[in-house]
């Protein structure tokens, strides 16, 4: 018998530049004939009618309405609705702490906004803020947890599992694969709860869009394509952000028309799937994404996109397509190695869209990845979040609000792989991902650590467990471990010894 339960917000948008109204957020009924209870008007989601309009970017409402099925009037009412919704969701993340279980949009227009908890005393606080209420038997964290321990399981090969997500509106994680009697053995032995687990079989098997076809966007070499993804700054030196399998540290890069125009300054794949090109004086960096019609759509920032809301993505193949965001934090199994922390749409793409820009409204979301299927019959496409490639890098993304400083400082950049995390005082994080990275040479071990007062370990597992063989642990914020090590299997713990906050870790291995 389901333990998930519907609460329902209702709340009404009216908008009077665009002589819209949105449908109110109520207008649906659970599948369990749960009540709809109305919500009292909440100043963290009113909208004033006297506020400046909110008017689409240029050639989006085009390709909603083309990819979505959506009349002129749904296309704009859905970009409204998800423009006030979205920062609702982040403020129930917040408020509802261990208990949350995840956010996600529904209605061909966006209409409601669904907020998880495992706890029937949230549901209050979720109404007052004006959306949907659903008691869920697992909050987000426990099944990210389920996730991590299932990537730990399964074995790289994509036969097996090629995509592994959290799917908050199932309140599971899911695991699509080609061969699912084999993958629900693997499951059964990673000590997990099976219950919050379901396989699917999928004739999915993403692969990096790479082409080797002449186009307009940026070239490697004499034939290999990708797209630009955005427009960056480190300090005042420009260029652009895109995805890691398009090429290497040291590669040089031609434009659309065939002009000089860069090199990779750092390129990170499989693991992560993301690169920068720092440009030569040819070429200015601006805040524009191109929308396939001749226009520019305006990057005003990079607010991240829940579950369910509308994003668009732009590459030199098949230039402007939109859909909407699946799931967050997916594992993808390429054949060059898995790729984690993706982000699954249902835009499509094709080979030499890859590093092409994925925005949401004026809002920029990551650089394509990869992904099955096409543009004739429909797919599924992933992209690399923004966040990671401009922490890893020290960049700051273009905007049409000026030139904002990095989003990290300090001296943990150029690595080439970067993890991110926030902790308090006495807990610990082991990096990468909770997991652990194999050295199949001797040689150098290189660990950088930005944050507050926290300590650094480089552990190695001896057979039996894992020993301390280098630590750093100044009283400074900022730590460092140079370690000439054997072949073996290695990982950084990361423990904050003093202070709390969030932190940066690079790392270099032999």
């Amino acid at each position: 018998m389901s333990r998930r339960h519907a609460v329902t917000a209702a709340c009404v948008l009216t908008v009077t530049a665009l002589a819209l109204a949105a449908v109110p957020a109520g207008a649906e009924r659970h599948a369990t004939g749960a009540p709809v209870v109305p919500a009292a008007p909440s100043a963290t989601t009113a909208v004033s009618t006297a506020s400046a309009p909110l008017e689409p970017p240029p050639g989006m409402l085009e390709a909603l309405e083309r990819d979505l099925g959506l009349t002129p009037a749904q296309a704009r009412i859905r970009l409204l609705n998800e423009a006030r919704l979205t920062p609702v969701a982040a403020h129930l993340a917040r408020r509802l702490g261990p208990r949350f279980g995840g956010t996600w949009f529904q209605g061909s227009v966006a209409q409601t906004l669904v907020a998880g908890t495992t706890s029937v005393g949230d549901i209050p606080v979720i109404l007052e803020a004006g959306a949907q209420a659903e008691v869920v038997p697992r909050s987000l964290a426990e099944l990210t947890a389920i996730k991590k321990k299932i990537d730990e399981t399964l074995p790289p090969q994509r036969l097996v599992s090629s995509v592994r997500l959290v799917d908050v509106k199932r309140n599971k994680v899911v695991v699509l694969s080609p061969q699912p009697g084999i993958a629900q053995n693997f499951v059964a032995s990673a000590g997990v709860d099976t219950e919050a687990v379901v396989v699917l079989p999928t004739a999915e098997v993403p692969l990096p869009l790479y082409d080797l076809v002449g186009g307009n966007a940026y070239y490697i070499g004499v034939t290999s394509r990708c797209s630009i993804g955005f427009s960056v700054l480190k300090g005042t030196q420009q260029g652009f952000v895109s995805a890691g399998h398009c090429g290497r540290a040291g590669n040089t890069t031609t434009g659309f028309n065939r002009v000089t125009q860069g090199t990779f300054q750092g390129s990170t794949f499989p693991g992560n799937d993301y690169s920068w090109v720092a440009t030569n004086a040819n070429w200015t960096a601006t805040p524009k994404v191109d929308n396939g019609q001749g226009g520019t759509v305006p990057v005003a920032g990079a607010q991240v996109a829940i579950e369910g809301a509308s994003v668009c993505r732009s590459g030199s193949t098949t230039d402007f397509h939109c859909g909407v965001v699946q799931q967050r934090d997916v594992s993808v199994t390429y054949p060059q190695g898995t790729v984690f922390g993706l982000t699954r749409t249902n835009v499509c793409a094709e080979p030499g869209d890859s590093g092409g820009s994925f925005i949401a409204i004026d809002q920029a979301q990551g650089v394509t990845s990869g992904g099955s299927g096409d543009c004739t019959s429909g797919g599924v496409t992933y992209f690399q979040p923004i966040g990671p490639i401009l922490t890893a890098y020290g960049l700051a993304l273009r905007t049409t609000a000026g030139n904002p400083p990095p989003p990290v400082t300090g001296t943990c950049t150029g690595f080439p792989n970067n993890y991110t995390g926030t902790l308090t005082t006495g807990q610990s994080a082991y990096q990468p991902r909770g997991l652990y990275y194999r050295s199949t040479v001797r040689g150098l071990h290189s660990g950088c650590l930005d944050g507050p007062d926290f300590d650094l370990y480089l552990q190695k597992w001896n057979g039996r467990s894992w020993v301390v063989v280098a630590t750093s642990d100044s009283p400074g914020p900022d730590e460092r471990i140079s370690y000439t090590g054997t072949p073996g299997y290695y990982r950084y713990r990361v423990f904050a010894s003093a202070g709390s906050g969030a932190y940066i870790l690079g790392f270099r291995a032999p």
